[in-house]
């Protein structure tokens, strides 16, 4: 009898931690935390490594991590842009910041164009159970904007 009760109690703690583990990936999949493929929207090809993280309270920002295949240039600078990132290197580079959850998407922040040092308004979606992240980068309303969107890195 005490073996029968033994078992029991494996499968509950067993089936306690699948739970866990479950919640815990559903929790990282349902918000852009993490490391994402930019795939660019004009081209179709994947570009860089961003890693967006969250600061505590709730506000997302991003950073280039590397860029893919031809874009990998660690020595390359933003000479384009115009603020305090003028003339730093792109890799490490935060391009992404203020963002904050609004609903089903994330908002308020902007986006950086270290191509063109443009600074973009910035709205973020789910896709596909959080494996895809639409960005949309825009001007006054979002209407007048670009989207791109980016896949989730394994």
């Amino acid at each position: 009898m005490t073996s029968s009760i033994g078992s029991r109690g494996a499968r509950v703690v067993f089936g306690a931690l699948c739970a866990t583990f479950a919640a815990s990936a559903f929790a990282q999949a349902a918000t852009p935390v993490g490391t994402w493929q930019t795939i660019d929207d004009r081209s179709g090809k994947a570009k860089a490594i961003i890693q967006i993280v969250d600061d505590g309270s709730g506000q997302l920002s991003g950073k280039v991590v590397r860029g893919i295949g031809e874009f990998d240039q660690p020595a390359k600078r933003c000479t384009a842009c115009t603020d305090e990132r003028k003339d730093q290197l792109i890799k490490g580079m935060t391009i992404i910041t203020g963002m904050r959850q609004n609903g089903d998407t994330w908002d308020g922040g902007q986006i950086l164009d270290p191509e063109s040092g443009k600074l973009y308004k910035c709205k973020m979606t789910m896709e596909d159970g959080g494996q895809k992240l639409v960005v949309r980068g825009y001007i006054g309303v979002s209407l007048l904007g670009r989207s791109q969107t980016w896949v989730r890195e394994q």
